[in-house]
């Protein structure tokens, strides 16, 4: 579903209603200013994580950005401004009472999935298929080793499935 993130926390609460889980995929995009990171990246994430707790929706899925929570590992970063919204976004999710999974995928690309990845500490910073996120947001939903977890994630070697199952 799509819903206006710079409208209110009632309007996001109403347009979740009744679903078991948010998947936050939106971002400002690259082309518009910091204006927009800090409305839709920051703020928009916030009001749906309000959202699904006042809509009573338990479950939330976060894709945010490869090593948001190391401020170090992106303090000269051309997208800094970026990487501050995932960071405090991330922070507010896991203070939450949600039970989330936040997702840190690299570089994301265009390129056809293979629904094979790597995830965890240590993995190097390279890219994935937005459609290899999209596949492990899905099956992060109801995979329990996941849970009230922030896992890096890259193309890899490993089924989706089987990379969060043994994380």
């Amino acid at each position: 579903m799509v819903a206006d993130l710079e409208g209110s926390v009632e309007d996001l609460a109403k347009a979740v209603e009744g679903h078991d889980a948010v998947i936050f995929t939106a971002g400002s995009g690259g082309k518009t200013g910091h204006d927009k990171t800090l409305l839709i990246d920051l703020d928009g994430a916030v009001k749906s994580m309000e959202a699904a707790e006042q809509a009573g929706v338990g479950r939330y899925v976060m894709v945010s950005a490869y090593k948001a929570y190391d401020r170090e590992s992106w303090k000269d970063s051309p997208i800094k401004p970026y990487m501050a919204a995932k960071y405090y976004a991330d922070r507010m999710l896991e203070a939450s009472k949600l039970t989330y999974t936040i997702l840190g995928p690299g570089l994301l690309v265009n390129d056809p999935g293979t629904g094979k990845i790597a995830v965890g500490d240590g993995i190097a910073a390279t890219s994935i298929p937005r459609v290899d996120v999209a596949r492990a947001a899905v099956a992060a939903l109801s995979e329990e080793s996941t849970y009230n977890k922030t896992i890096d994630l890259m193309s890899g070697e490993i089924e989706v499935a089987a990379a969060l199952k043994n994380i």
